[in-house]
């Protein structure tokens, strides 16, 4: 189902793939068109990995959510690094690219992976970002990407 990486040459190990995962600051989230587009979508978004699946957010209406409810196949690629190498007429680089299914969160699962964003993007404020976090549940839908295939790539000089 999944090709293989045309350059064996560039693959991470999971290792360092899970690595990029957990330490990024955001990835892009790549949709199928809808009905009534059959665009694909492609959009910016902070996250959340916890080694099994990647939790998003988003408002309770918009085109994320309208083409994720008709299709809910999607990729996310993170890129941990990217450095152009002017000499040598490329990049260095390392990314990952995961493949799963996103479907909304429950109630219950939604205020811990609020209380996870707050933890990796505002450590300092915890106390303030969970009062945030349990106020802003109710305009808040939560996705989570259950993984089907991950992959990592680099090119380092």
């Amino acid at each position: 189902m999944f090709k293989e990486l045309r350059r064996q040459d560039r693959i991470l190990t999971p290792e360092e793939t899970n690595e990029i995962l957990a330490n990024g600051l955001y990835g892009v989230l790549s949709l199928n068109g809808d009905e009534s587009n059959d665009y694909a979508y492609g959009v910016p978004l902070s996250y959340v990995y916890d080694g099994n699946c990647i939790y998003l957010h988003c408002a309770v209406e918009g085109q994320k959510l309208t083409q994720l409810r008709n299709n809910n196949k999607v990729s996310f690629c993170v890129v941990g690094s990217a450095v152009p190498m002017p000499e040598k007429f490329g990049m260095s680089y390392a990314s990952a690219m995961v493949f799963g299914t996103a479907n909304e969160v429950t109630a219950e699962e939604k205020l811990q992976f609020l209380l996870a964003f707050v933890e990796k993007y505002s450590s300092e404020y915890r106390e303030k970002g969970k009062e945030y976090a349990v106020n802003s549940q109710h305009k808040t839908v939560g996705i989570r990407i259950d993984i089907d295939h991950i992959s990592g790539k680099a090119r380092k000089f």
